[in-house]
């Protein structure tokens, strides 16, 4: 295990340079500046000049990478050009956004669909089946932003059940009030994000259940009179959460990193809404950050189904 782990870990070094070297690249190839746009019109192009040297932004390019890779060390993400703020303080205060309704989001998704996946590969070919199936052929089909417009429309506009951005109301005082503000704000978005990301869960344990129910190991536990019950839970549905449980550290380091298309739809202010605005915005310094972030983020959940299917099936653990 612990091998595992150190050699992983070891891995990731290389690709963590490779990544912020990509990451800086690309954002310096972008067309434009910072500036140029985001000052009066009527700004003399000297002064502009002047602000891009005073930003570093005419010297060479590994200078600009080297210094950037130092500032990163000492947990200095640089400034915002655009809202003039510290992007670790403009990061952190849309991740905390971010964290909590993906974490609404996962429960309500997991909640939704190990029910469904195992009531479909259970009854297979029965209406329980039928009906499951319908609905993953829906969610499927159903482009996100066309789902989560329609649910904004019908939930917020037209019935005003729910908040339709934000989140959190301005009218909301004191720490009850604020909390119960954020999940209200929260629920809507939740519910369809999870509603539309149920389709993989679901039809890989409906295929997990469907697939080990005829494995050798089934009928000889039933051979040996073992009730229906013991053999469902103990050997078919066991081996089908598998391959739920290899996406399980990616789902949770993308707590972070949130949906940049329900985060727009809602105006919801969190790390994919940033995300976009940093890049219509050209604000390079909190773009390379957030792109620096998602893609450790995605090393680092890489890891952690690593280290979780280890644990469950010590068959595939590197020795």
């Amino acid at each position: 295990m612990w091998k595992t782990i150190l050699r992983r870990l070891l891995i990731m070094i290389p690709q963590l340079i490779i990544l912020s070297l990509l990451v800086f690249l690309l954002a310096k190839m972008m067309p434009g500046d910072p500036f140029s746009g985001s000052i009066n019109p009527n700004t003399d192009p000297k002064q502009i000049e002047a602000l891009k040297r005073a930003a570093g932004l005419y010297d060479p390019w590994y200078v600009q990478y080297f210094r950037w890779v130092g500032n990163l060390f000492h947990g200095d993400l640089g400034t915002s050009y655009i809202q003039h703020v510290p992007v670790t303080s403009l990061i952190a205060d849309r991740a905390n956004n971010t964290f909590w309704l993906s974490l609404l989001t996962t429960i309500l998704t997991y909640s939704i669909a190990i029910p469904l996946g195992i009531t479909s590969g259970r009854h297979q070919d029965e209406w329980q089946d039928t009906s499951v199936r319908i609905f993953n052929y829906i969610t499927l089909a159903t482009p996100g932003f066309v789902f989560y417009i329609l649910g904004l429309w019908l939930f917020g506009f037209t019935l005003g059940w729910f908040p339709i951005s934000g989140s959190v109301s301005a009218s909301a005082s004191g720490f009850w009030g604020i909390l119960g503000s954020r999940i209200y704000h929260m629920i809507l978005p939740a519910i369809l994000y999870a509603l539309i990301t149920t389709t993989g869960t679901v039809q890989y344990l409906r295929t997990g259940i469907v697939d080990n129910k005829v494995e050798d190991y089934v009928r000889t536990a039933r051979s040996k009179g073992v009730p229906e019950n013991v053999v469902f839970n103990k050997h078919i549905l066991r081996n089908s959460l598998l391959p739920i449980a290899a996406f399980l550290g990616n789902t949770i380091t993308g707590l972070l990193s949130g949906s940049m298309i329900i985060e727009s739809v809602f105006s919801y202010p969190g790390m994919g809404k940033l995300f976009l605005d940093s890049i219509g915005q050209r604000d390079y310094t909190t773009l390379t950050a957030l792109i620096l972030i998602f893609g450790i983020l995605t090393l680092i959940g890489n890891l952690l189904s690593d280290i979780i299917m280890s644990i469950i099936d010590p068959r595939i653990r590197i020795q």
